[in-house]
């Protein structure tokens, strides 16, 4: 056989060295386009797609949602299909919808000094980061808590505590947690700003920041409503929180004076912060979408009460009008309202039989004989007195 031709070895060239492409940098999701985010909490009921199709039918370009029921404990078996989670995303991307907000369940208490309760809010709020980063969502609400006999100093290190270990082996993916602020009421932590600030200063190894509500900052006694008292608000936020950390709003007017520290909500304009307070709020160049002094997505989102059926999409109208946006809002779908007539007659009827219930409890127990105390002491002093008189 003849011989094969021996290849020369050539000198190695470093240039040919394999150098993988770095990994691109991730680009921005849609909805920090620079334009203002509103929107409104929708209802999961009946399918976590119909939350998307209210907010779309209500003119929205956000919206926030409850990812199970916010007044029972769920337990580690709510989880969501990953069938129903994928069809999820998939709809919100055809929709464009954006930031999508969590709400956590009313019952968590982050700041509870009692263990049973302490260790049961914890898990639920693991459950609640495990169904949001599931749904896509990129933030999730959460009520600091209320610290009941505890000094507010040891509730902020509970509540950060809390915070960490909920989130220690969840995964985070993009999701960011936010931290409200609250009205005032009872033993709750965060009415004052300064209290959000430091649970957000201990929770720098987390992705964390702050939801501010309207209304809970004005029943706190921050004067949001007058020129003068926005401007020094917007200075105390800086200063404790930094505007930059508050990516959502919830836009609330509210049923109760200034300080009046009690949280009831009010439809846009109607209540005691008023229509011009919002717009200036909405329109303030630090609570913007756009850069520079702006945050790119940032989100104001109704939490306002459904009275009457079109209630929703008045109040998601008003903020757009507010805004001075009105041209730039999605177009809504007239007549749509999650609170239909029927509904609506439906809960009146409800609420008409549990106050029929609670008469008839409160009948039967007048009808109840009770016992009386101090019997045989009284029939003593009457025969002392007749023996007296004797």
């Amino acid at each position: 056989m003849p011989e094969q031709p021996i290849t020369p070895v050539t000198e190695f060239d470093p240039e040919d060295e394999y150098r993988p492409e770095p990994e691109p940098e991730p680009l921005p999701p849609s909805w920090m386009d620079g334009r203002l985010r509103i929107g409104i909490h929708t209802s999961i009921a009946g399918s976590y797609l119909n939350a998307l199709e209210s907010a779309r039918k209500l003119g929205c370009n956000a919206l926030q949602i409850f990812s199970a029921s916010p007044r029972m404990w769920q337990g580690g078996s709510a989880r969501i299909p990953e069938v129903d989670a994928q069809a999820f995303r998939a709809r919100r991307d055809e929709l464009g919808l954006g930031p999508l907000v969590v709400h956590a369940n009313y019952l968590i208490n982050l700041a509870a000094s009692q263990p049973m309760l302490r260790t049961r809010s914890i898990q639920a709020f693991h459950d609640e980061i495990v169904r949001a980063v599931a749904l896509g969502a990129d933030f999730l609400v959460v009520h600091p808590g209320a610290r009941g006999e505890s000094k507010t100093e040891h509730a902020v290190s509970t509540i950060v505590e809390s915070v960490k270990q909920a989130s220690k082996r969840a995964p985070m993916s993009t999701l960011r947690i936010l931290i409200e602020n609250t009205a005032g009421m009872g033993s709750a932590v965060g009415a004052r700003l300064e209290e959000v600030g430091e649970i957000l200063a201990g929770l720098r190894d987390v992705p964390a920041g702050a939801c501010l509500d309207t209304a809970h900052l004005f029943a706190a006694g921050y004067d949001i409503k007058s020129e003068g008292g926005l401007a020094s608000t917007i200075g105390q936020i800086d200063g404790a929180i930094g505007i930059e950390n508050v990516p959502v709003f919830h836009v609330n007017d509210s049923k109760v004076p200034l300080g009046g520290r009690v949280d009831r909500h009010e439809h846009i304009g109607k209540g005691k912060i008023g229509a011009q307070a919002f717009a200036r709020i909405l329109r303030h160049p630090r609570f913007g979408a756009a850069p520079p002094e702006g945050l790119m997505g940032r989100a104001f989102v109704a939490e306002t009460p459904i009275d009457d059926p079109g209630d929703d999409r008045r109040n998601v109208a008003a903020l757009w009008e507010l805004a001075g946006l009105k041209e730039q809002a999605p177009e809504a779908e007239k007549g749509f309202s999650m609170l239909t007539a029927a509904l609506k007659k439906k809960i009146s009827e409800n609420r008409r039989k549990d106050k029929a219930e609670t008469r008839k409890t409160q009948k039967a127990e007048k009808k109840t004989p009770r016992k009386k105390s101090g019997t045989k002491g009284s029939m003593a002093r009457k025969t002392t007195k007749k023996r007296k008189r004797r």
